[in-house]
């Protein structure tokens, strides 16, 4: 896995009453913040600008542009989604489409080959595919139910995740329903990280559920690491040799 990635992904919130500045400001602060040990395990913030479906292209820049300099700032990573044009106006870190976006291997040839590209996958093929076409890593979703984005199909659950996480080898990103309580749950189903929206943009204080949330993604990464460990030996202190992570 790619371990410059960060295991937290903010996405914007821009419908009617949320702050979705506001939130970025929150979480690029709580980020800060957190301690050198759990910034060392969750690695950089990732905010992904997404606007709605009926925002113009303006409307998507002008955030974009907000959200961009905030990142940069702040060593944060900034990608946009569904809109490459906009990443590319704004030089964000890269991008992420889904089923009815770009196809990914021309997302790929529109972004260049040094950018972040994710992809929405939902299945191990469709996950295999978006790989060899191109992709950096994967939105695998909804892994829970969720009242963020209508139109979405029956959720995943851990067992979904696995069998997605359990085809590929770069990141894979559990997104949709995702909370503090639940990441340790996806990271033991294989997901690298979460993205979230309401769970940080309906919060009452959004600084303080980014702390929770990088907390737990930390303390769950670190668990699955020493389980991995662990796997990695014999009984008798021996290192297996038969590839078990």
């Amino acid at each position: 896995m790619d371990a410059t990635l960060g295991r937290l992904h903010l996405i914007t919130d821009t419908r009617l009453g949320r702050d979705p500045i506001g939130c970025v400001r929150a979480a690029l602060a709580a980020h800060a913040a957190a301690g050198a040990d759990v910034r060392a395990v969750t690695g950089p913030l990732v905010v992904q600008v997404r606007v709605e479906d009926d925002a113009t292209d303006l409307d998507a820049y002008h955030l974009a542009v907000r959200v961009r300099e905030l990142c940069a700032a702040a060593g944060a990573t900034c990608l946009i989604n569904d809109r490459l044009h906009v990443a590319l106006a704004v030089a964000a870190d890269g991008g992420h489409v889904g089923a009815l976006d770009l196809p990914v291997a021309a997302a790929r040839r529109v972004l260049g080959p040094g950018a972040i590209l994710g992809a929405t996958a939902r299945t191990a093929g469709v996950a295999r595919t978006a790989v060899a076409d191109g992709a950096s890593y994967l939105g695998v979703g909804p892994c829970y139910a969720t009242t963020t984005k209508d139109g979405l199909p029956a959720p995943l659950g851990p067992a979904g995740l696995a069998a997605v996480t359990g085809a590929v080898l770069v990141p894979v990103v559990a997104i949709a329903g995702v909370t503090a309580a639940r990441v340790t749950e996806v990271l033991a189903a294989g997901a690298h990280g979460v993205a979230v929206v309401g769970a940080v943009s309906g919060a009452a204080d959004p600084g303080r559920a980014v702390t929770e949330l990088l907390r737990e993604l930390a303390g769950a990464t670190k668990r699955e690491h020493r389980i991995g460990d662990e796997r990695g030996h014999r009984a008798d202190g021996e290192p297996a040799r038969d590839g078990v992570r």
